[in-house]
């Protein structure tokens, strides 16, 4: 079976794609782990002496949301990509008009959680990179890995996993949008047949070609 470059960069985005999705899910559970199963996303942050101590925790249920939705985006990138590799091996026509509608709409149900993701992420590691800023202890987020944290928590690598969690999904996507691209570019292509009307040049030629040219008038 001829595959052509679309098909290849689809299979290639969905392989990105969920890459990303793993990524982002892992390193936000990681850093759950190292705060005792707690989700320090939008998290206050207060001074104790020469360390830190957190005094506000989110609902564990923001950070659960975010990795479920990465889990499920991998889970679901990873289905298509086993088939559609199965499809190609095995002759089959994957790509139709109506597999492609069906795409196209879970793309974009796709796209509006990934861009909720995202910003939840975003929005908050900036709430608690200030929180910890204004404890006057660090000059900035990235220092606080390095010190004390009260109680004994963890926190070596929190920024760097929640930054890795982040950028995973702003990749993802990006990646999904791309995606998006690829699959209206084929639905156009895969267009269903049109019917002839009796004012296309083809079909005077279609006709002539059966029934004989109709002779014409002076």
């Amino acid at each position: 079976m001829a595959v052509s470059a679309l098909q290849l960069g689809e299979l290639a985005l969905y392989g990105a794609a969920f890459l990303c999705g793993v990524v982002c899910a892992s390193a936000l559970t990681v850093t759950q782990g190292e705060f005792g199963g707690q989700c320090i996303l939008y998290g206050s942050v207060d001074k104790n002496i020469s360390a830190l101590a957190l005094s506000h925790f989110s609902n564990i249920s923001l950070c659960y949301f975010v990795a479920a939705i990465s889990i499920l985006i991998a889970v679901y990138c990873f289905a298509v990509l086993l088939y559609g590799i199965y499809s190609c091996c095995m002759d089959e026509r994957r790509w139709d008009h109506t597999w492609l509608t069906v795409n196209l709409a879970v793309s974009a149900v796709i796209l509006f959680f990934l861009l909720v993701s995202a910003c939840i992420l975003r929005v908050g590691m900036d709430t608690l990179c200030s929180s910890i800023l204004q404890t006057r202890l660090v000059k900035s987020c990235q220092e606080a890995q390095h010190v004390k944290w009260s109680p004994q928590y963890n926190a070596a690598r929190f920024y760097d996993n929640l930054y890795s969690a982040e950028a995973a999904a702003w990749v993802n996507f990006f990646f999904w949008c791309l995606l998006l691209v690829l699959l209206l570019v084929q639905r156009r292509r895969e267009a269903p047949f049109q019917l002839l009307q009796r004012n296309d040049p083809e079909w005077s030629s279609e006709t002539d070609a059966i029934f004989g040219a109709r002779p014409q008038r002076s």
